[in-house]
């Protein structure tokens, strides 16, 4: 029997169960699977608010450590694809040129977290190093409100800005405010003196879902000490200054960007057909078009419903769904047999709330159902672990 090689790129969400699902579906055919990424763990990306406001949060997991066996492992950032002789180009470690064959290569590089420009000042929750930042930022600035003498600046030191409303922007800051909140207890100051603002483009929070959800979402923020601004855009921040897009300012000791995800931009060289959004373009199958053997799935793919005409979003709860799907399409393809075809999840958020308080809304019979509290948040916490395979 012909050994079947399996690239996957992208330790993600969408590229860890694109790995899992290979594997049972190709169970008993003798298969290679490697996994190439440029870091040797899995990023909880969705967890980042978690290091931003607790030292202990581990948000990164081995690979290794979810694929103990059966799974080749290589460091290192997909370059370029030959797509008649099948090889897939890479830089290693060493940033030297390698390239290995595949007979099904799957693209599950993901996205990246959109970041201000430099000159906007503030800190984008873009990664672990960046959340290490916010959380040392925001706790030397409670140190220096406890001693400090000035109403204003003390009252400065203790707002924190969240400029963007996304679902990350509202977990973010629910847990900041929570944190804020116990940390100023310990310092001897009131809790409530702690403030956090979350800045919305919109006119209500939560979009995709109903008025009423958007409504509870920002009671419950409103009760933890954040207060949501609707319809404006922080545009920058500068010595301890925010200015909002209506020409108004607010003071605030530190801004924290949560501005979406972006395509991954290595897509742009690496040789598929891109939409104008920088995702790879698919069928209706996950088949990168011109490229036999070659699939996308998860952030970085432009997937559309055939029925629907409803394009995934990029989340983590979608790629986790492709990915279950993916399996079965390589083995019809495989076997010349007919393929599944693409259909959108369901209508289904879960939102973390702080600690031990979450929200959730799915749609079904016509009918919005919303649960809150504990439930929620045990709801949610499944969620994550079942995006990240730990269950």
């Amino acid at each position: 029997m012909k050994e079947i090689t399996c690239v996957v790129v992208g330790g993600g969400y969408a590229g860890i169960h694109a790995v899992k699902a290979m594997r049972e579906k190709l169970a008993g055919r003798s298969v290679r699977m490697i996994l190439l990424d440029k870091e040797p763990h899995h990023l909880r990306k969705v967890l980042l608010f978690k290091p931003a406001v607790s030292k202990e949060a581990e948000i990164a997991l081995p690979l290794n450590r979810i694929f103990p066996e059966g799974v080749e492992f290589i460091q290192g950032t997909a370059t370029t694809i030959q797509k008649n002789e099948k090889i897939l180009c890479y830089q290693d470690q060493r940033d030297s040129s390698q390239a290995i064959h595949y007979d099904i290569l799957v693209l599950a590089v993901g996205s990246v977290i959109r970041r201000a420009e430099p000159e906007q000042g503030g800190i984008a929750l873009s990664n672990i190093e960046a959340a290490v930042a916010i959380r040392e930022a925001w706790q030397a600035n409670m140190r220096k409100a406890a001693q400090e003498q000035k109403p204003e600046e003390r009252q400065r030191l203790l707002t924190v800005t969240v400029a963007g409303a996304g679902i990350s922007g509202i977990e973010t800051a629910a847990e900041l405010a929570y944190a804020m909140r116990e940390e100023a207890a310990r310092l001897g100051m009131h809790p409530l003196a702690a403030k956090i603002y979350l800045i919305n483009t919109g006119n209500r929070l939560f979009p995709d879902g109903p008025a009423k959800l958007g409504r509870r979402l920002e009671r419950a923020l409103n009760d933890y000490g954040v207060s949501v601004l609707h319809g404006q855009k922080a545009l920058r921040e500068q010595g301890g200054i925010i200015t909002l897009s209506d020409g108004s300012t607010l003071p605030t000791g530190l801004c924290i960007w949560s501005l979406g995800l972006l395509p991954n931009p290595l897509l742009r060289t690496i040789g598929v057909p891109i939409s104008a959004q920088g995702q790879v373009i698919v069928d209706a199958a996950y088949r990168v078009s011109g490229a036999p053997g070659v699939y996308s799935i998860g952030d970085c793919a432009r997937i559309i419903d055939p029925t629907s005409g409803q394009a995934d979003r990029m989340t983590c709860k979608e790629a986790t769904a492709q990915a279950a799907r993916l399996g079965s399409v390589i083995v019809a393809d495989l076997d010349g047999t007919p393929s599944p075809a693409h259909k959108s999840f369901m209508d289904f958020f879960c939102i973390g709330l702080g600690p031990e308080q979450g929200i959730v809304w799915t749609r079904k019979w016509g009918l919005d159902i919303i649960l809150t509290g504990k439930l929620g948040w045990k709801i949610r916490q499944y969620t994550w672990n079942i995006a990240s395979m730990l269950h």
